[in-house]
């Protein structure tokens, strides 16, 4: 049994999944996803703080043993760059301090495994999420791509399938 925790970082909004394959050839399993929720009102020391505290919340509740984020993207905009940073940074120290390696995926590369093209919308991902994961209702977006970063994660872990050079553990 391999069980993750998939996280999509965001300051404002932080999607996570935690996924869970029985063995080799057993399909995938969505044990919970959701949006980490952040009003624009709030200080960013207090999103990040609640990035952390709900991620480390999700972690010891459902106790995944690897966790799988989307790696960091090319952004025009150096603030939000750093801004995004800081998210990831939130949620990597909840998942570190539980001891989880850490695996990433390039954006186009999660999108790729779960659409076919590296180019789709948001819309796709999360009608593919649904079906692939035989869920009973669409994900939000957010939540969506934490539960493709997850698909691509347990595509990639395959027997036969190594990893791409795009893939690093952190």
């Amino acid at each position: 049994m391999t069980r993750l925790i998939a996280i999509d970082p965001a300051l404002r909004n932080t999607g996570y999944a935690v996924v869970e394959r029985l063995g080799s050839g057993a399909g995938l399993t969505c044990l919970e996803y959701g949006v980490i929720r952040n009003p624009a009102t709030r200080l960013q020391s207090a999103c990040l703080t609640q990035i952390h505290s709900e991620v480390a919340d999700v972690v010891a509740r459902l106790r995944p043993g690897e966790c799988a984020i989307e790696a960091v993207i090319y952004v025009q905009s150096y603030r939000t760059a750093i801004t995004l940073g800081a998210a990831r940074g939130a949620a990597l120290v909840a998942v570190a301090a539980a001891g989880l390696p850490v695996v990433e995926y390039p954006p186009r590369r999660v999108k790729q495994a779960v659409v076919g093209r590296g180019g789709a919308d948001k819309q796709q991902v999360a009608f593919m999420v649904r079906s692939l994961l035989s869920l009973r209702e669409t994900p939000p977006p957010d939540a969506a791509d934490a539960l493709a970063i997850a698909i691509t994660h347990f595509q990639s872990n395959r027997p036969n399938h190594p990893r791409a050079a795009d893939v690093r553990n952190l």
